[in-house]
């Protein structure tokens, strides 16, 4: 099993930008697609971004296309989560997780490994 830890959160004023990343360890990397989601207190966690194994492949989920982008260096076992024109509802502990197939997949219950989340709070 992939093991996942994100940093890069924190708070930013509504309009700017953070880049998250998490870093893998354990299995091979290249061998699992990626996703970010996203959960804020009493809501259910929501996917945000998903990317295939090679990183050619992407989507994206809800109010962050044209403003989140996801990508990933396999030689550093990194999946990043770029931010741009924040919004306070941007809100949420994000997770990175790990999907084991090489796939894109934007379904919850494909991702079998989770990082421990990291804070982003936007403020108006």
């Amino acid at each position: 099993q992939v093991h996942l830890v994100e940093s890069g959160g924190g708070l930013v004023q509504a309009g700017g930008s953070l880049r998250l990343s998490c870093a893998a360890s354990g299995r091979t990397f290249s061998d699992y697609a990626m996703g970010w989601f996203r959960q804020v207190l009493g809501k259910e966690r929501e996917v945000v971004a998903a990317i295939n194994w090679g990183g050619g492949d992407t989507a994206y989920v809800g109010s962050v296309g044209g403003r989140f982008t996801i990508s990933r260096d396999n030689a550093n076992n990194t999946v990043y989560l770029q931010m741009s024109s924040l919004k306070p509802e941007d809100t949420a502990v994000y997770y990175c997780a790990a999907s084991p197939g090489r796939v894109l997949t934007t379904s919850t219950d494909d991702y079998d490994t989770w990082g421990q989340g990291t804070q982003v709070t936007v403020s108006s």
